[in-house]
């Protein structure tokens, strides 16, 4: 599971009393609510399904997915279903590729999301071999569904707007500069990409 709500406050906490910045942006935003996935199968078939797509029209496949092929929890559901039905849920010729492939990964053994590396780059490295799930999805996987605690995803555009907001730079860091910048806040940079997103929202309500 997640980082939970205790631990984001715990790891902020630290970066802000090393980062005045950082407690200058917490106290205008506020702490992050945890962002837990459950861990396994279905939650990287979800990613796949949401795949530049809103998220109302995310959730409308995955209803008529489930109730087309059945359990969306047993990878073996997907295996079994026609291209047609597929279709029919309103997933794209690829998409369904996508969704095969990752079924065939678990219900074969070769991809065992119980025990994926610990090494967090070992792990993501296990993930982007999957059709249709790149760096961005595992490291989101890995920070949402297994609470890892340093995972960076500094390739996030969200990520690296709010980082230059809150650090006062006046452009956009570039996903290496956003890299860069974050080393300092290891082992907690988990909690700093759940705090971007936070305050990107803030953003945009004061918008």
């Amino acid at each position: 599971m997640g980082l939970s709500a205790e631990q984001l406050r715990a790891a902020l906490d630290i970066l802000a009393a090393s980062e005045p910045c950082f407690a200058t942006a917490i106290a205008r935003a506020g702490y992050p609510p945890p962002r837990i996935r459950a861990r396994g199968y279905a939650t990287l078939l979800r990613t796949i399904v949401g795949q530049q797509v809103s998220t109302k029209a995310a959730e409308s496949v995955w209803r008529k997915l489930e109730g087309i092929v059945g359990n969306l929890d047993d990878p073996r559901n997907i295996m079994h279903a026609t291209d047609e039905q597929l279709r029919e849920a309103g997933l794209s010729r690829q998409k369904a590729s996508y969704a095969r492939s990752l079924a065939d990964e678990v219900t074969s053994g070769r991809l065992d999301l119980a025990n994926l590396p610990a090494d967090d780059q070992e792990a993501v490295a296990a993930l982007v071999r999957i059709k249709g799930i790149g760096r961005w999805s595992a490291e989101v996987y890995l920070l949402f569904a297994e609470g890892r605690a340093d995972i960076w995803p500094a390739g996030d555009l969200a990520v690296q707007i709010e980082i230059g907001r809150i650090l006062g730079h006046d452009e956009r860091p570039s996903e290496k500069l956003t890299r860069e910048l974050a080393e300092a806040w290891r082992p907690h940079r988990g909690a700093a990409a759940i705090f971007a997103w936070h305050h990107y929202a803030a953003d945009m309500k004061v918008i």
